[in-house]
């Protein structure tokens, strides 16, 4: 197949894809509002304002985007040794988020054990065997309050430790199929303008801390109208250029359906939302940018193909460090986007500035990319 021809069957596939979108849009926007998995204002602090008008918008409408490119691409373009890992780790990453978007809707409060407390239970319970459990679970506790400062303080839903844990599963799954399967050239890291660094073994927690790190980035973007779609499109298009301009034939139709079912889920995210992306699609599809980036060895570039997610995760760790170190607050609010939302931006401001900015650096990725 040549290069030309492999463009149009591409095309072909964000075409298709777009349309299947298109088509399953509004049957996802009645089912969601069927189930009553709406956004609700007792437990989104984010809500202020004019975003109060968001209550009642259906979320997991990211589960559009899951669905049109899971079935296009095993009814068409399934490869045992390209697509299924992929696929695989997405579909781990969005049950993750489908679980945390439906527990958060129906609002299950858990209690959860403070390290303080687990370390009275040591100390003053009458049962010996309990104080050896307690004493066995602290490491884990003392994970759960560390994971705890990067999530929700509401008790509710799927907590940051225990999403921490499933995405390192996922990490893990990627990491081994790159070193197993994909045979030694996948061990090296590409480095623009000055070749390649062999890594073997340690390309290994490289690969989980990307798939980790890239997940929860775009999942701390989606707080606003069209934002990460918006984004995702423009991520997963110049991804598809790279991968055919560098003859990674079995990505590019790939990149090219999850293009086309962004092109559809966007249409219907933009403000005001038919539905939101939610934790099934953040996380899903944020797995998926870290995953497809790895594959065609661009591994250091994610951070260009995913800028403006890296940027807005990187905000929310500076005002958790700023206020444990500091006592004082770096943003108005964090992530990112809010902080300019509480200086007075509409929604559509910011998200088309971000837009803006997020497609000129993912040219800059292409660019470093082909050199």
């Amino acid at each position: 197949m040549d290069d030309l021809e492999l463009l149009r069957i591409s095309l072909v596939y964000l075409i298709g894809a777009a349309v299947v979108g298109f088509l399953l849009a509004p049957l996802f926007s009645r089912l969601l509002h069927a189930l009553h998995i709406v956004r609700h204002n007792e437990f989104d602090p984010t809500l202020q304002g004019e975003r109060k008008n968001k209550v009642g918008t259906p979320i997991m409408g990211g589960l559009l985007v899951i669905i049109t490119v899971s079935a296009i691409t095993i009814l068409f373009n399934w490869s045992r040794r390209y697509t299924y890992v992929p696929i695989g780790a997405m579909a781990i990453s969005a049950v993750l988020g489908a679980a945390d978007d439906l527990l958060n809707v129906y609002g299950i409060k858990r209690r959860l054990r403070s390290i303080r407390h687990t370390w009275t239970l040591i100390r003053v319970h009458k049962k010996w065997y309990m104080k050896i459990w307690y004493f066995v679970t602290l490491p884990w506790v003392a994970f759960r309050e560390f994971a705890g400062m990067f999530g929700s303080k509401q008790n509710i839903g799927v907590q940051a430790h225990e999403k921490l844990a499933l995405q390192f599963l996922a990490g893990a799954i990627t990491a081994s199929w790159v070193y197993e399967r994909l045979g030694p050239n996948w061990q090296t890291i590409n480095i623009p303008f000055d070749g390649h660094l062999f890594l073997g073994w340690l390309i290994i927690p490289v690969i989980i801390f990307f798939v980790m790190f890239t997940a929860n980035a775009v999942n701390f973007t989606d707080g606003m109208d069209g934002l990460v779609g918006g984004a995702l499109i423009v991520t997963f298009f110049g991804l598809m250029i790279v991968s055919w301009i560098d003859g990674y034939t079995a990505f590019v139709p790939f990149d090219a359906t999850i293009v086309g079912a962004l092109i559809a889920y966007t249409y219907f995210n933009v403000k005001p939302a038919r539905f939101q992306m939610g934790d099934v699609g953040s996380l899903g599809l944020g797995t998926l940018l870290a995953i497809n980036t790895i594959a065609i060895n661009k591994t250091l570039l994610i951070p260009f193909f995913g800028f403006i997610f890296y940027i807005e995760i990187f905000s929310v760790i500076l005002q958790i460090l700023s206020r444990r170190l500091l006592g004082k607050r770096l943003f108005k609010m964090s992530p990112l986007h809010h902080h300019f939302e509480m200086k007075g931006w509409n929604e559509e401001k910011v998200v088309m500035r971000f837009w803006i900015i997020h497609a000129f650096m993912v040219i800059v990725g292409v660019w470093l990319a082909l050199n």
